[in-house]
């Protein structure tokens, strides 16, 4: 394909999306293929010459959608969303266009600039203060990553990506036993170890114990370790587990450790006030990291990650060889230095097309009518005798599971996992389990993108016809 056909092709794609975007919620929401079924589709070796763009065209549509599961249909309710907005898929064909990679100011000004802008529309928009900044990452797990190599260069005197940490003490990171099993990963990939990620117990509301947290802190400093930092969840993704921000991020303040809020998905829904309460001292933290791919509509990837000290950042993650150098400009950002990949995609023409073409209050919206129609349909399987609604709805998500009288905790286990399972395959909804305090659950959330109050109405249906069948 030369480029006198691009137009014709880019076309037929834009035709394509638009009847998928229109039809996606006509097919089953998981892929139904058995393992193997794609590939064996798939020629074992390249071609030594070049195809029609006709017949590669043909070939996707063949063999690429069935083996999809369609994060855009409306009735998906597993794990969190991965939402494209229809302006966003815009914006991402024109950054195609261009493929920048925006590592340097100079490398496209434009890209820089609009992500700086679009990073504070973002601060904004969520309620953050003035001192916060901000860059767009791939994901939360890049952006809890660059917060854990953080925490571990403050703690060692900015000496560990020199040094090493041969013989030096070990450094700690705490969290509550509830977070995200990135954090686990940060540790491993900063070098730093699972055995000192401290995992902290939760009370009753499922929030980090403090006292606990104190107390570990106090015995790993008498044991000659080196505690760095906290990471602070905002809606698990278990349950939705939340921990006292303010009270945390106090104590982190007095012991001198950096704080991380890990708000990926739970993050977006701030640009509504009245739910601002569950970060309450959000003032306080050092780093944050919220998924405007998860719930505002941004297509993957887009992390939005503030610092309130971006120095803090940029010396743990800046690299200068001289070919990356802007001798002619003073002052300038550049923003592969605030991660760890040099090369960066041209994400922030997606945010800005988002936010102008549906508004905050057009978003607030959405997610409003997520949160209210999520606790409707937990209001009905709480009605419904064979259910239990285990954990209570935190925004769009919470969790319950197929009750038998009689059965044994095991049992029950059992039964859930085949309600998933048979639900899934049925193809309407999409759901996914869980464990929560030993007991296997079931997960349910709302948040996609273009969903209708319809749906949940769908998903009782299913949930409750297929559950009297298991």
């Amino acid at each position: 394909m030369d480029k006198s056909e691009f137009g014709t092709w880019s076309h037929a794609a834009a035709d394509w999306s638009t009847e998928y975007l229109n039809n996606v919620g006509e097919q089953p929401v998981r892929s139904q293929v058995a393992p193997g079924d794609i590939q064996k589709q798939i020629a074992a070796s390249p071609p030594e010459q070049g195809e029609g763009m006709q017949a590669i065209f043909d070939d996707f549509k063949h063999i690429i959608p069935n083996g999809m599961t369609h994060w855009q249909h409306p009735r998906f309710f597993a794990y969190f969303p991965s939402n494209a907005a229809p302006a966003a898929i815009v914006a991402e064909q024109l950054a195609g266009a261009m493929s920048v990679n925006g590592m340097l100011w100079q490398t496209s000004p434009a890209a820089t600039e609009l992500e700086i802008s679009m990073m504070d529309w973002l601060r904004q928009a969520v309620g953050l203060p003035t001192d916060f900044k901000g860059v767009m990452q791939d994901t939360a797990s890049t952006a809890t990553l660059c917060a854990v190599l953080t925490m571990r260069e403050l703690a060692l005197d900015r000496k560990g990506n020199q040094e090493g940490l041969f013989g030096k003490p070990p450094v700690r990171v705490y969290a509550s036993s509830r977070t995200h099993t990135s954090i686990d990963k940060a540790l491993w990939v900063a070098g730093l170890g699972q055995d000192n990620l401290v995992k902290i117990d939760t009370r009753e509301d499922f929030s980090l114990d403090i006292d606990q947290l104190k107390q570990a802190i106090i015995d790993d400093r008498k044991a000659g370790m080196l505690p760095a930092g906290i990471v602070i969840c905002v809606g698990g993704t278990s349950m939705g587990a939340c921990d006292h921000v303010h009270e945390v991020c106090k104590l982190a303040q007095q012991e001198g450790l950096y704080t991380h809020v890990d708000a990926a998905w739970a993050g977006s829904a701030m640009i509504c006030p009245e739910f601002r309460y569950m970060w309450e001292g959000i003032e306080l933290a050092d780093s944050i990291v919220l998924n405007p791919h998860k719930w505002l509509g941004a297509s993957l990837e887009c992390s939005a990650h503030f610092v309130r000290d971006p120095a803090k950042l940029i010396n743990t993650m800046a690299i200068r060889p001289e070919y990356l150098k802007t001798y002619d400009q003073q002052d300038l950002t550049n923003f592969s230095e605030w991660s760890v990949t040099l090369g960066r995609r041209f994400r922030a023409l997606k945010v800005w097309f988002l936010l102008r073409a549906y508004g905050l209050e057009g978003l607030r919206e959405r997610i409003r009518n997520h949160v209210t129609w999520s606790c409707q349909l937990a209001e009905q399987l709480r009605a419904n005798e064979h259910f239990e609604i285990v954990t209570e709805p935190v925004l769009s998500l919470f969790t319950f599971r197929l009750i038998r009288k009689g059965a044994s905790d095991k049992e029950l286990d059992a039964l859930n996992l085949e309600l998933v399972a048979r639900i899934n395959n049925d193809g309407r909804i999409y759901l996914t389990q869980s464990v929560h305090d030993g007991i296997g659950v079931i997960r349910f959330m709302t948040g996609q993108f273009d969903m209708e109050e319809a749906d949940i109405k769908i998903a009782y249906e299913v949930i409750s016809e297929i559950g009297e069948t298991v």
